[in-house]
C-alpha cells in the first residue's frame, strides 16, 4: 500500500541544514495496523506528514498504491487524501460550534453525495464508535474520550484504506485511552491499514510492527505479533 524510499527530509535556516529524515526505506501493507515511535526529534511526524501526502520530500520516494508523491499535483494530493485516508490528531481538532453529525460530514462535504447517502454515512460512521445518541451534541458537551471518538468517526466517514493517527491518545487517560485504541483495532480487523505515531508504549502494544526511529533514521523494524 505505501512503499518508502531513500525518503529523505531538509530544513534550512540561513546555512543550517537540519535532517529530520535521512534515507529511510520501507513498506506497508494493507490492512497492517502499525506503530512508528522515537523520541522528540526523531522525526516521526514528518515521516506520517510524508506518508499521509500532507508534504513533500527533499528527495527519495513515496508510493501509496503505486502513486508516487512526485509525480503528483496538490490537488491530485488532496483528493487522494479525502478519499483514501483518515487523520487522527492529539488535539481532536473538531469544530466548537458545530455538532457531532457536522463535525464528522465534514469529508463528505465536496464529495457530490445525494443528502440521503451523506446522512447514512454519517451515521453510520457515528455508530461504529459508539456515540449515536451524542448526534447532536457540540464538542464542549462531551468527554474527551468522546471527542476522540469523533475524530475517528469523521476519519472513518469516507471508508478510507488507510488511517493516520498522530499520538491519538496524547490527551485521554488511561481508561479513554484504551478504549480508544480498542476502537482503531476493530477498524484494522475490519481491513482499515492503521499507521500509529506515538511515544506511548502501551498505545504501541496494539500494534503489529513497530519502527522506531532515531535522528531520522531507522533504528530497528520489528513485527510484533
Amino acid at each position: 500500500m505505501i512503499k518508502v524510499q531513500n525518503l529523505k527530509k531538509e530544513y534550512r535556516n540561513d546555512s543550517v541544514v537540519t535532517k529530520a529524515l535521512d534515507g529511510v526505506s520501507f513498506e506497508i501493507k494493507k490492512g497492517e495496523i502499525v506503530a512508528i515511535m522515537g523520541a522528540s526529534g526523531s522525526g516521526k511526524s514528518t515521516l506520517m506528514h510524508i506518508m499521509s501526502f500532507l508534504d513533500r520530500p527533499t528527495s527519495g520516494s513515496c508510493l501509496f498504491e503505486g502513486k508516487s508523491i512526485n509525480d503528483l499535483s496538490d490537488q491530485d494530493l488532496a483528493r487522494i487524501r479525502n478519499k483514501e485516508m483518515g487523520f487522527v490528531f492529539q488535539m481532536f481538532n473538531l469544530l466548537p460550534r458545530t455538532d457531532v453529525f457536522e463535525n464528522v460530514r465534514l469529508p463528505l462535504i465536496y464529495a457530490g453525495l445525494k443528502r440521503e447517502e451523506e446522512k447514512r454515512m454519517v451515521e453510520k460512521a457515528i455508530g461504529a464508535v459508539g456515540l449515536s445518541p451524542r448526534i447532536s451534541h457540540r464538542p464542549n458537551q462531551l468527554s474527551g474520550g468522546e471527542q476522540q471518538r469523533v475524530a475517528i468517526a469523521r476519519a472513518l466517514v469516507n471508508n478510507p484504506k488507510i488511517i493516520f493517527a498522530d499520538e491519538p491518545t496524547g490527551n485521554l487517560d488511561s481508561k479513554a485511552g484504551d478504549a480508544i485504541m480498542d476502537i482503531l483495532e476493530k477498524l484494522n480487523k475490519e481491513g482499515h491499514a492503521i499507521v500509529l505515531v506515538t511515544h506511548e508504549i502501551e498505545t504501541s502494544r496494539y500494534a503489529k510492527r513497530i519502527i522506531k526511529l532515531k535522528d531520522g533514521k531507522i533504528a530497528s523494524d520489528k513485527t510484533t505479533q
